[in-house]
């Protein structure tokens, strides 16, 4: 099975269960997927148990869903696509962090292989896209990574931001405004309280400044140690 043979809403719930299966390590719930895709519940389900029948994903009644490894594979070139292009958005056209996201995904479905290997090949062939995530070259190999989410820093920590998620805008775009962007570096501050956290960034035009972020939101955040 090729990635064309599938529809577009297919190719898009491939890429959803690959985004989270990625930030948290563990199958997909339906609701979460739903979510995602903007789908209600009962169409979730439904193309979930389409997916298994192509023996795209695994599925139980109540059971987590998870990319089989042909399924792996096409959700690969779907994120491929829709990195690169976040990438060129922002590279090439001055798109905010905020702003790609929604973009890439109306144009992903759209463009050929040779117009993604055309702006691969003119941006130098980048390796991650604007928030950080890797990109997965031609082959379908991702750049290997050690970022762990900033609630696991310990106060005193000082790490270089790797990913910021773009599931949230408005928590994006408070980062971005923050100066908290990938390859700043940034010092973990003690808490003022357990659902507040603190970190100043000691890198780049914004160094000094102290950002605040609920402790529910670390985990958008992405770091890793420097050499």
């Amino acid at each position: 099975m090729r990635l064309s043979d599938l529809p577009s809403r297919s190719q898009d719930y491939l890429k959803a269960i690959f985004d989270v299966q990625e930030w948290s390590g563990t199958g997909v719930g339906l609701t979460q997927l739903a979510a995602k895709v903007g789908q209600q519940n009962s169409t979730a389900s439904e193309a979930v148990k389409r997916l298994a029948t192509q023996g795209l994903v695994n599925h139980r009644p109540y059971a987590p869903v998870s990319l089989t490894d042909l399924g792996h594979e096409l959700a690969i070139q779907m994120v491929r696509r829709h990195r690169l292009i976040e990438t060129y958005l922002c590279r090439e056209l001055g798109y905010s962090l905020d702003e790609v996201h929604d973009e890439a995904e109306e144009l992903e479905h759209a463009v050929s292989e040779k117009f993604l290997a055309r702006i691969d090949e003119l941006m130098g062939y980048p390796d991650r896209d604007p928030h950080g995530d890797p990109i997965p070259n031609a082959a379908g190999q991702l750049p290997e990574t050690e970022s762990f989410p900033l609630s696991e820093a310990a106060a005193g920590d000082v790490l270089c931001v790797e990913r910021v998620s773009d599931s949230d805008p408005d928590l994006l775009r408070h980062l971005e405004g923050s100066g908290v962007t990938p390859g700043v570096h940034i010092r973990v501050d003690p808490r003022p309280f357990e659902a507040l956290a603190e970190f100043s960034i000691v890198s780049g035009t914004r160094s000094g400044s102290v950002v605040s972020l609920p402790a529910a939101q670390l985990s958008a955040v992405r770091c890793i140690r420097p050499a």
